[in-house]
């Protein structure tokens, strides 16, 4: 930033508390108070990031301007109303009009900027507001987040920004309105509505409140009270070790709620850097640590995976490339306060989202936004020491939230169960009513420039009772059905699988939303394909019930095997998407349609094997081949021992795929699939590493096992690489492991190496 521009930021920042606070006395500790409100500004408006003189900045700022400009003048304090077309209480709206007028303030090139009518008419507002509605003596109702985060951090991040223009009265008077709603003791317990990215949201607004009444210990408490978001959590809200985030007790949350706690985490940790309230705690390198664990597996080419977004998939078109700018942006901020280390793989990490985000390009679209993480984004894109990074191939399973993540060279997949912890799906405040079956095993998965397929007007348009992946009971459901806020969750508990890091076994014991519908489905995730298996398929709903091989929204081409009979099929292929493996004999259905719904009209492509009405012990097996050629889906149609299916029953699930070294085997119950035993339920698999060593990967989805045993019928000299809960292994011309207790490993997957005979 230029001169004058820089000095009008210092200019606000030195201004702040020092001219009003709530209390007129100003203990130890109020100069350090004083820094905190100008380093607020400095990092929420971007100081010194950007020259407002220049585009982008230039437009997006007067846009600003004039948007501030037709609000003060149309500015029309009533006892019903601050705008006449906000009528009270506008929790949402009116604070947020406020604060947007107070950006245009103290934010340079709006045009009007520290001009004294607007600051004035700020002031006016938050008086008005506080007088009529958020009130010292007014009761809550309706959502208790407008009343004590979104309300007041809207008001007290307004007031500090136009800080010359308010008198002690008028913020002495906002301060005891938001003691009423999140007084200090709202913070002494971590539990409630006061967890995860609520408890920052909490802190934040305290922090404040804390610098707008010059208040030394509300600040420390502030951060003191941030402390329980930075431990791991073994039930309820917060970061898992497995890299899961959950809110709400039960949803999955890394797009949504995750975003927010990461923002606000990011920007308390840059306003307190270098105070005496400076983030000191070890336990906020699990914060650090989630940028890689919890968030960045599910960015796809700049995108946030749906299956972690909670009912906010509903919100809007192209909403997870929204999110995936959020997150690049907390990212970006916390960068700025992280060892060296972190900052240079997260700015590349960040650069190859952006590079690779085609379908809605992240650089261009954040010019509409705020101006410092569109500078931030540029500085790193402009920045030849800091390569792109692609993204890391392997697999990621997040057992305690249900979810899997696959990526390979070219594609990537993404897997949503439900399970006794997990939710089928989160509706609220009238948002996803028509969730349902987002639990039942979608299967996400982007090809090569696919990266707007669940973007573009895909949840208003798509049938809900034929979600890719998912096994339905086609039971008509009404709108919001099951409890809200992720109410809905089945009595299933072997929901998850195992993994070594490159490939995976997952599987789900699959209880239909208000259904009697009952099934086991495994999905088997390797270099080109992912295998996935049904069985034990049972219902009583009286409908057909069906399992959704795909149903991309797209026009493409569909080709069915001509060569069988029309009902039946070995293989389909979707022109620029992929290929679909089938044994002979599956009854095949495909469909092509336009939906429409809210004015877009979208087409598509569905795929479904039909299991007819009242099923009982039905299955399927079919092969998904993401960005396959025809040439190569028929060819792997034409070699059905590539992947030999060892058991497809409600016991045992399980394949072998001797090209890869690879078995790997769902046990529902304890027995035998091909060359594996187990003695009871868990999850194995099995790889030849092809330098005359193995793996032996085994979890325990349930987590109930006190032991478990395992037997692979392989000649076995030794065991390489022991793992710490392995309590005996016999090897020679069979391997038999000995495992300890597994059911407080949260059904995480241990491997112990070993040497091939």
């Amino acid at each position: 930033m230029k001169g004058p521009s820089r000095r009008l930021f210092l200019q606000f920042s030195g201004l702040a508390v020092l001219l009003t606070a709530c209390d007129p006395h100003t203990g130890p500790g109020a100069e350090d108070v004083a820094v905190l409100g100008r380093r607020w500004r400095e990092v929420t408006l971007g100081a010194g990031l950007f020259d407002p003189a220049r585009e982008p900045y230039r437009d997006r700022l007067a846009r600003l301007g004039a948007e501030a400009r037709l609000h003060r003048d149309a500015m029309t304090p009533t006892g019903r109303s601050l705008w006449p077309d906000l009528p009270f209480p506008s929790l949402g709206a009116t604070p947020a009009r406020l604060r947007a007028m107070a950006r245009a303030y103290a934010l340079p090139g709006t045009g009007l900027t520290a001009e004294p009518g607007l600051g004035s008419a700020v002031a006016t507002g938050i008086e008005h507001y506080v007088r009529h509605v958020y009130a010292a003596d007014a009761g809550q109702t309706g959502n208790w987040w407008d009343w004590q985060i979104g309300a007041p951090r809207a008001l007290l991040d307004a007031a500090l920004l136009a800080n010359p223009h308010l008198t002690g009265g008028q913020t002495g008077a906002l301060c005891e309105a938001v003691d009423n709603f999140v007084p200090p003791g709202r913070l002494d317990d971590y539990a409630g509505n006061s967890t995860g990215a609520n408890r920052v949201d909490l802190c934040t607004v305290t922090l404040l409140r804390a610098i707008a009444g010059a208040d030394p210990g509300r600040a420390a408490l502030a951060v003191s009270a941030l402390s329980p978001v930075f431990r791991y959590v073994t039930e309820g809200d917060g970061f898992y070790r497995d890299g899961s985030f959950i809110q709400h007790g039960s949803v999955p949350y890394q797009g949504g709620y995750g975003v927010v706690a990461l923002t606000g985490l990011a920007t308390l940790s840059a306003v307190l850097r270098g105070t005496p309230w400076e983030i000191t705690d070890p336990a906020f390198r699990n914060v650090l640590d989630a940028v890689d664990r919890s968030f960045a597996p599910f960015v796809h080419d700049g995108a946030f995976m749906d299956l972690v977004r909670g009912r906010g998939v509903a919100r809007r078109p192209y909403g997870d490339h929204a999110r995936g700018r959020e997150i690049a942006a907390a990212i970006l901020l916390l960068a700025e306060t992280a060892p060296a280390a972190d900052r240079a793989r997260w700015r590349g990490m960040v650069k190859g989202w952006a590079a690779r985000d085609t379908a809605k390009p992240m650089l261009r679209a954040a010019e509409g936004g705020d101006p410092a993480f569109h500078a931030r984004l540029a500085a790193v894109l402009r920045d030849e020491t800091t390569p792109a990074a692609p993204e890391p191939p392997g697999h990621r399973l997040f057992p305690v939230s249900a979810r899997a993540v696959h990526r390979r060279p070219g594609w990537c997949a993404a897997l949503s169960m439900a399970s006794s912890r997990v939710a089928h799906y989160e509706h609220g405040n009238g948002e996803n009513p028509r969730g349902w079956h987002t639990g039942a095993g979608m299967l996400y998965w982007w090809g090569r420039e696919h990266g707007d397929q669940y973007s573009d007007s895909f949840w208003p348009t798509v049938d809900p009772y034929r979600l890719p992946g998912t096994t339905v009971s086609t039971l008509s459901l009404p709108d919001g059905a099951g409890g809200a806020w992720g109410d809905t969750r089945p009595p299933a508990e072997w929901v998850g699988g195992v993994t070594d890091g490159a490939y995976a076994a997952v599987g789900q014991h699959l209880y239909g939303l208000k259904s009697t519908l009952e099934a086991f489905k495994s999905w088997f995730f390797l270099d080109d394909a992912v295998v996935c298996l049904g069985a034990g398929i049972t219902c009583r709903d009286g409908v057909p019930v069906e399992t959704v091989v795909d149903n991309r929204r797209t026009g493409a081409a569909l080709t069915v095997d001509a060569l069988t009979v029309d009902v039946t099929a070995g293989w389909a292929h979707l022109d620029g998407h992929g290929g679909y493996v089938l044994p002979p004999g599956q009854p095949l259905r495909t469909l092509r349609e336009t939906r429409t719904a809210g004015g877009a009209g979208r087409s598509y492509a569905t795929i479904w094997l039909d299991h007819g009405v009242d099923p009982d012990a039905a299955g399927y097996v079919y092969h998904l081949m993401p960005g396959a050629g025809p040439a190569a889906t028929r060819a792997r149609a034409a070699d059905p021992g590539w992947a030999r299916v060892l058991a497809n029953t409600s016991a045992q699930q399980g394949i072998a795929v001797p090209s890869l070294g690879i078995t790997g085997v769902c046990f529902w119950a304890g027995g035998r699939a091909g060359g594996l035993a187990a003695s009871d339920p868990c999850a194995v698999l099995v790889r030849d590493l092809g330098d005359g060593t193995a793996t032996v990967t085994v979890a325990d989805p349930r987590r109930e096992l006190d032991g478990l045993t395992v037997t692979w019928d392989h000649p076995v000299a030794g065991v390489v690489d022991p793992h710490p809960l392995l309590d005996s292994a016999r090897t020679g011309a069979r391997l038999t492991l000995v495992f300890g207790r597994l059911a407080d490993r949260a059904g995480a997957s241990h491997t112990v190496t070993v040497r091939l005979a």
